[in-house]
């Protein structure tokens, strides 16, 4: 159980380390706003995401709800899944499952709970970042409880390229590979991920590895 204790500690204290310490120092990327850092293959930014993963919104699945809305369903669901995933994780450690998925739920909790704090509570703990840095425990936040945004800032563009003219749909458009913007939770939660998917077989088949009914 310390162990656990120790990376889900560890990996939300970078997590919210980074993402307050841009938060007040960096106004938002772009808008004429230069990077962070900028080696090229790697870039540190500053980008605030209301949605899902790669920004995808919930509202975009589900045209006749309002963005407000489906922002709103996003923030209450993450926060049921924190709790079915550390139920998980306690029954796993409890019946001394194997250490790979110990690790992996340990890492994907602490990335899921790193998010949740941003989109529950950064809107009523900051003012608004665009064009100036923001600042912290305002009168009034950018936005109510549960209405927060996710601080990314990671990006790696290792490659870019054009399509060929004669491919459909794409032709001719530039491509950025890997042109999507995360932060430390994303990553734990993908190494988590990771793990699960590439261990699978010797995750699941070991006694008592899955979580009980």
């Amino acid at each position: 159980m310390a162990w656990a204790l120790g990376i889900i500690l560890i990996t939300l204290l970078l997590d919210q380390g980074t993402k307050v310490y841009i938060k007040l120092n960096y106004p938002l990327s772009g808008y004429g706003v230069p990077s962070i850092v900028d080696w090229g293959f790697f870039k540190l930014l500053f980008v605030e995401n209301k949605g899902m993963a790669m920004g995808a919104k919930l509202n975009d699945f589900i045209p006749f709800i309002s963005e407000d809305t489906g922002k709103l369903i996003l923030s209450l669901f993450r926060i049921v899944a924190i709790f079915g995933l550390g139920y998980w994780l306690w029954d796993s450690i409890k019946k001394q499952s194997g250490i790979l998925l110990n690790w992996s739920l340990s890492l994907i909790f602490a990335g899921a709970l790193g998010n949740i704090i941003d989109s529950v509570f950064y809107g009523i703990i900051f003012t608004d970042s665009y064009g100036k840095i923001a600042e912290v425990f305002p009168e009034k936040g950018y936005a109510p409880l549960f209405y927060g945004h996710v601080v990314d800032m990671l990006q790696f563009p290792l490659f870019e390229w054009t399509w060929p003219s004669w491919m459909p749909w794409v032709g001719g458009e530039n491509y950025l590979f890997f042109q999507y913007i995360f932060n430390i939770a994303d990553t734990a939660i993908s190494t988590g991920v990771g793990i699960l998917i590439v261990f699978n077989k010797k995750i699941f088949s070991e006694p008592d590895s899955l979580p009980s009914s």
